[in-house]
């Protein structure tokens, strides 16, 4: 036989969730049967989650990743299951894809190359499986093969390759799967999400199958699994170098299962049209994230010091769009179960009402916030539906202030004191909406951005405040256009003031005029830098020389720019160090914990940043 009937299924899974695990698994698998699917497959690690971290390093935890598989065997009565998990052999663990068949397992095909870069820290937990090798593996009471496999399902031959084994060119299994002459190829993965990524693993599982003569299927994860890393559920197939499979993603179901009628003569399988924009997948991808974050970690809601800037501004939409999007995927009472909230919205606008009730937000005054500013925040607020608070913080700092001046013997002044006394306004607001946030049994949601990240433009324990940072993987360039097409094309009319305002901190005396990239340079500027400095790790130098070719600067005050930038690189490491968990949404981010590592002291390219005088 030639035909066979393929699902697909991805997973929300969370580390420790055993029963919620297993359970999208089983549903999965029922809904699987019900479309009288004969194979499915399940994305990487999909038993345990991918983001359990050391948890791998232990002993109980593989061991119960395979109490977990004992339960799921009932389940292959009539169909074969694929799923991913850990197994330890001794002292080595290995990333794994079980197959059940007619109640029993019938084998282990084991990951070969580990994932390093980036997010990923596989070795630190896993061991590249020998190509090529099998061993036999004692499981349930039989003795199972394990390690490098061919399987066959209806005269059909399949093998896998995992994740990270896709991505490493002429070294990849595929091509020895090809001289095996395998049909089919499964990808089970767990791919982080990045904007633009989607694109990139349509080319590669199309690249795929017509290298290998095989279709191709690609199986990733789902949600905000662990905190940080996100999944889209990406799902696709490709035969002959077409897309001819592939689903909507980033959805806010627990599971997602998809048919397949694979037949080996058809070679006519109409091809996949893909759109990809990337302000539409910061949104959707953040707007899962945040559902993911707030029922996962057991909120009641969010709380967000609202400024009236870009920064506060794009994270309340995102809030919104949060609810908007899951309301109108999952319904409102599938909604706001999943969150395990009882509120029950009484008029015809559910989803401004159940806004009003998950996000708080909150205007704090200092002596240097602008009126245009507040306006700017109320409207906003009010326009989502969001609680708005306000209220001044002039006494908190001139209690802090005349206890410092009164120690010291002199008064602060503007002159001396400019820094001390831009971060007491930001300080003074913290302890505040950390109680607000305590209050509403909420996350506080910090404001930061990946460009005041790079340059350490922020306060600890200031602005820096909160129990996650939503947009702290994003460049604040890339923030302000978004924030112009969400007004249009998202339809927030409320944005129409924040639009229009230039991004500033507000914390000098209004006459001083402060601006963030007066202070700084350009955001274009860094965005180009910061390219160039983080993600392909060149030198100052080198640096200098391609951008005095890309962009039209002077080169003299390109160079300051770039030396400005490293200066403040490495001297603000400390707070990279300390900021609130972010979400990955980039190519790349600067979060030390994981992405981008580097010395909390170290000399500051002095060296490095000598070399541009002479070029």
């Amino acid at each position: 036989m030639s035909t066979l009937k393929i699902a697909c299924a991805t997973v929300n899974q969370t580390p420790l969730d055993w029963t919620g695990n297993l359970g999208h698994i089983t549903q999965a698998i029922e809904k699987a049967k019900s479309l009288n699917a004969e194979f499915i497959c399940f994305p990487e690690l999909a038993i345990t989650g991918y983001g359990s971290e050391d948890l791998f390093l232990s002993y109980w935890y593989p061991q119960k990743a395979l109490k977990q598989l004992e339960q799921l065997i009932p389940y292959s009565n009539g169909i074969t299951i694929a799923v991913g998990l850990p197994v330890r052999i001794q002292e080595k663990v290995y990333n794994c894809v079980a197959i059940l068949e007619d109640q029993k397992v019938t084998g282990f095909v084991a990951k070969q190359f580990m994932a390093i870069d980036g997010v990923h820290y596989e070795f630190r937990w896993f061991t590249p499986w020998e190509h090529g090798k099998v061993v036999s593996f004692e499981f349930h009471g039989n003795q199972v093969p394990f390690g490098d496999l061919v399987l066959e399902k209806k005269g059909l031959k399949y093998g896998f390759e995992i994740c990270e084994d896709a991505w490493r060119g002429k070294v990849r299994p595929g091509y020895r799967l090809k001289e095996r002459k395998v049909d089919i190829i499964f990808n089970p993965s767990a791919s982080h999400f990045a904007m633009g990524k989607s694109l990139l693993r349509e080319q590669l599982v199309n690249d795929s199958s017509r290298f290998f003569d095989a279709t191709y299927f690609y199986i990733n994860l789902l949600g905000n699994e662990a905190g940080r890393m996100i999944f889209d559920g990406e799902i696709l197939a490709s035969k002959n170098g077409r897309l001819i499979f592939k689903n909507k993603l980033l959805s806010f179901d627990d599971f997602q299962v998809l048919i397949f009628d694979y037949n080996k003569q058809t070679e006519d399988y109409p091809e996949i049209e893909s759109l990809h924009q990337k302000n539409e997948e910061f949104v959707k991808a953040s707007a899962l994230a945040l559902f993911d974050y707030l029922r996962k970690s057991k909120s009641k809601g969010f709380v967000l010091s609202l400024s009236g800037g870009a920064d506060s501004s794009t994270i309340a939409v995102l809030v919104s769009e949060m609810v908007r999007r899951g309301v109108e995927e999952l319904g409102v009472p599938a909604f706001l179960q999943k969150l395990g909230s009882t509120f029950i919205p009484l008029t015809n606008n559910p989803v401004k009402e159940i806004i009003g009730q998950v996000l708080t937000t909150a205007y704090q005054a200092s002596d240097n916030s602008s009126f245009a500013t507040y306006q700017s925040a109320k409207n906003l607020a009010e326009s989502l539906g969001a609680e708005f608070l306000h209220w001044e913080i002039t006494d908190e700092v001139k209690s802090y202030t005349e206890k410092i001046e009164k120690s010291i013997g002199r008064k602060l002044s503007w002159k001396e004191d400019d820094i001390a006394l831009q971060n007491i306004q930001a300080r003074a607001r913290s302890p505040i909406i950390w109680m607000l946030a305590n209050v509403k049994n909420a996350l506080l949601l910090s404001t930061s951005n990946r460009s005041e990240g790079d340059v350490g433009y922020t306060t600890m324990d200031g602005d820096t405040s909160g129990s996650i940072s939503p947009i702290a993987g994003i460049d604040k360039h890339f923030v302000i256009q978004w924030l112009r097409w969400a007004e249009t094309e998202l339809h927030y009319p409320g944005l129409k003031k924040v639009n229009g305002l230039q991004p500033t901190a507000e914390l000098r005396p209004s006459e001083n005029q402060q601006t963030d990239e007066a202070d700084l340079m350009p955001y274009s500027i860094i965005v180009e830098i910061e390219r160039l400095a983080i993600r392909d790790k060149r030198s100052p130098v080198d640096i200098f020389l391609i951008l005095k070719e890309e962009i039209n600067v002077e080169s003299e005050l390109l160079k300051i720019y770039i030396k400005k930038f490293f200066r403040l690189w490495s001297r603000n490491q400390w707070k990279r160090e300390r900021l609130a968990p972010s979400f990955h949404l980039d190519e790349f981010n600067v979060d030390p914990k994981t992405w981008y590592r580097f010395p909390i002291l170290s000399g500051g390219y002095v060296e490095e940043l000598k070399e541009l005088d002479d070029n």
